[in-house]
């Protein structure tokens, strides 16, 4: 299979780390050219605050085996692949490469039995529909949903996108620490992804005026109002990286859990919830849902997945446990995104006021900095 090349899904922060450990995928992490994070970096015009990840005493800290937990930031598709190498490795798993058009349900559409596909022929490319058939059916094809919609009644918001460059050899004012860029335009996210790699993401809202076509667009915002905000040291690789044209986005979108219903199918991941990834929540949230899931749905405790009153009460299960974790990323996510991209003079202040409470240190940072780890 092909590796993916997306620029969602770089930053895993230390609570997606310590749910890998206990999925036993930490070796996922492994020789692909990972950073480790040690917390952030707040840049408030041009003023610096270092916001580290707070020591933890839990349960969490103890597995990982660090005095401070810590998150980790790669390219997106070397950590799928070894995911995907894993997977393969376990014999009760076998690996189809095909292209999911849709679900096979029961005649009055009341459960679902499966999926229908279209397969390539690898002998003439031509492509083939195929099925396949189980007792339960987990979705998680991703922001962009094709399944969502037959499954969950709510659609996802987006209000602005993020327009992602990567840097090549770019120095950045504090290694292992992702920035947060602030400035009286959206914020810039600055992270290394690589051993030469940095990913820088521009938070554009939608009609944004100085983003317009008869403007320039775009590009031409980012050079003539973001840039000159940055940093000096990281200027010559983002306009380098700009110059040679190789501008990629995302819809920054929220999507607010769902109770599910539908007996046979479970989805999950971002095409079940969703939050601005300003904060770099989405695979700790996605990586503690398998964990909670895996646990309701083990053997022990279900002995046959086609058993719709089993399925349901697990699922119920599984959407007040969650809450514990996705309540607190999904509000933090979506309220800190309204302070860091402030449109009005009030919010400004709360901003201000927000960047004046870090500068205290000490539990000023690490209560927040925790609940976002």
């Amino acid at each position: 299979m092909k590796e993916p090349d997306r620029i969602v899904g770089e930053l895993m922060q230390p609570g997606g780390v310590s749910a890998l450990h206990k999925l036993g995928l930490s070796e996922c992490l492994e020789d692909i050219d990972a950073v480790v994070v040690n917390g952030y970096n707040v840049i408030y015009y041009g003023k610096e605050v270092i916001i580290p990840y707070p020591y933890d005493t839990t349960e969490k800290t103890r597995t990982m085996k660090e005095s401070r937990p810590v998150g980790w930031c790669f390219h997106h598709g070397r950590f799928i692949r070894k995911l995907r190498e894993a997977c393969a490795r376990e014999p009760n798993i076998t690996i189809f490469e095909t292209t999911v058009k849709g679900t096979v349900s029961t005649d009055n559409n009341e459960q679902v039995l499966g999926v229908k596909t279209e397969t390539t022929d690898p002998m003439d490319g031509s492509k083939k529909p195929d099925y396949f058939f189980g007792g339960l059916t987990i979705a998680a094809d991703g922001y962009a949903s094709t399944l969502r919609k037959q499954y969950i009644s709510k659609t996802p918001v987006a209000k602005s996108k993020f327009y992602a460059l990567e840097l090549i050899d770019c120095p950045i004012p504090t290694p292992n620490h992702g920035h947060i860029i602030l400035s009286d335009n959206a914020p810039v996210l600055i992270y290394q992804i690589g051993t030469h790699e940095t990913r820088a993401l521009i938070d554009v809202p939608d009609n944004l005026p100085t983003a317009k076509a008869a403007l320039g667009g775009v590009k031409a915002h980012i050079r003539n109002v973001v840039v000159p905000t940055l940093p000096e040291i990281i200027k010559p690789a983002f306009l380098k990286a700009l110059d040679e044209g190789k501008l990629r986005s995302m819809p920054n979108s929220w999507l607010p859990p769902t109770s599910q219903q539908t007996p046979g199918i479970v989805v999950l991941g971002d095409a079940m919830n969703m939050r601005h990834p300003l904060t770099g929540g989405g695979m700790s949230v996605a990586l503690t849902d398998v964990v909670i899931l895996s646990d309701l749905l083990h053997p022990n405790r279900i002995s046959d997945l086609s058993s719709p009153p089993a399925i349901a009460l697990a699922m119920r299960t599984f959407h007040w446990r969650r809450k514990q974790l996705t309540s607190i990323v999904n509000i933090l996510a979506q309220a800190l995104y309204a302070l860091f991209a402030a449109s009005n003079a009030e919010l400004k202040a709360l901003q201000r006021g927000c960047f004046e409470y870090f500068l205290f240190g000490g539990a000023c940072c690490d209560e927040p900095a925790g609940m976002l780890a």
